[in-house]
């Protein structure tokens, strides 16, 4: 009975274990059916190809920092307005003869130095300018033309004997009432005997050139009929200017002037300087001060006089 009971039980346990294989080889078997019916029968849609399109590469360009145009400012052309010159009406010249009470109102105009005017003769003035400026740029002096007063005091002379040390050389006086008339002595030139002329020479200095060039071409009319009526048809500024040139052209002396007496008059010792102009002599009794002032102030006159001739302002 034992027996017979054994063979039972391993038949009942094979067929627990079978089971279950043969359920999984089914299940297995209807997915392969359903799969292969899909693939048969199913909505076939194209499968979806994912294709990677290249990316293009950008170039890095430079940055460019673009430079603001300058900005230009455009000034306005100034409008340029004609002005018409209105030039002062000129005062009406006088007649020549009647010109004197003209010039003393015009003279203080041109010079600061007012009170210096006295040295200038008031009558016939015109006419006195150009006589003696004619006759000095010929290297005369036309004392009896001349436009200014005699200057004060006297011609002194220094007797160039060998005084002592404490006696200073003896003045002698133009004057030779008290001397013989042909006394031939040497004598010395005195430098104080220029000092008469420094009133002339500062109211020459006193007068701008400027002014001076531009009232002598307001009254040049009245100048050119007294310089006609001397029969003279050419310029007469040339004349002034060679009158000029004569007194910057004068060398002064390196030797003393030593003098002589052999008449009433005073002359040279040196003989050439005796022979210098009339012109030339007067120079020299100035004074070498006096005439490096003088040629420093006519010297500019004369470059202002060539300007205005030639038509320069």
């Amino acid at each position: 009975m034992d027996n017979l009971n054994q063979p039972l039980e391993s038949s009942e346990q094979v067929n627990q274990n079978t089971a279950p294989w043969s359920l999984i080889i089914f299940i297995i078997l209807v997915v392969i059916a359903i799969g292969v019916a899909w693939q048969y029968t199913g909505d076939k849609r194209e499968p979806i190809i994912v294709t990677e399109e290249p990316i293009p590469l950008i170039e890095e360009s430079p940055i460019v920092v673009e430079t603001p145009p300058e900005v230009i400012i455009e000034t306005p052309e100034p409008i340029i307005v004609e002005e018409k010159i209105i030039e002062p009406i000129k005062e009406p010249l006088p007649l020549l003869d009647n010109s004197d009470d003209w010039l003393k109102l015009k003279l203080p105009e041109i010079t600061w130095r007012k009170e210096l005017l006295k040295l200038i003769i008031d009558e016939d003035m015109i006419r006195r300018f150009v006589v003696f400026t004619d006759n000095f740029a010929q290297g005369i002096i036309a004392y009896e033309h001349s436009p200014f007063t005699s200057p004060n005091g006297k011609f002194t002379v220094a007797e160039n004997e060998s005084p002592s040390r404490d006696e200073p050389r003896r003045e002698i006086q133009e004057s030779t009432e008290n001397r013989p008339a042909n006394k031939q002595g040497t004598l010395q030139w005195n430098e104080n005997s220029s000092k008469r002329f420094n009133l002339y020479v500062d109211l020459l200095r006193s007068i701008d050139s400027e002014s001076l060039v531009q009232w002598y071409s307001d009254i040049k009319p009245l100048i050119d009929e007294a310089y006609n009526e001397l029969g003279y048809e050419d310029n007469f500024t040339n004349t002034l200017q060679d009158a000029i040139t004569r007194v910057l052209d004068m060398e002064l002396p390196k030797s003393s002037m030593a003098l002589i007496q052999p008449s009433v008059m005073y002359k040279f010792a040196d003989p050439d300087l005796e022979a210098l102009p009339d012109s030339d002599k007067l120079l020299l009794r100035i004074g070498k001060e006096n005439l490096l002032v003088m040629k420093s102030i006519l010297l500019e006159l004369h470059e202002k006089l060539a300007q205005q001739e030639n038509g320069i302002h």
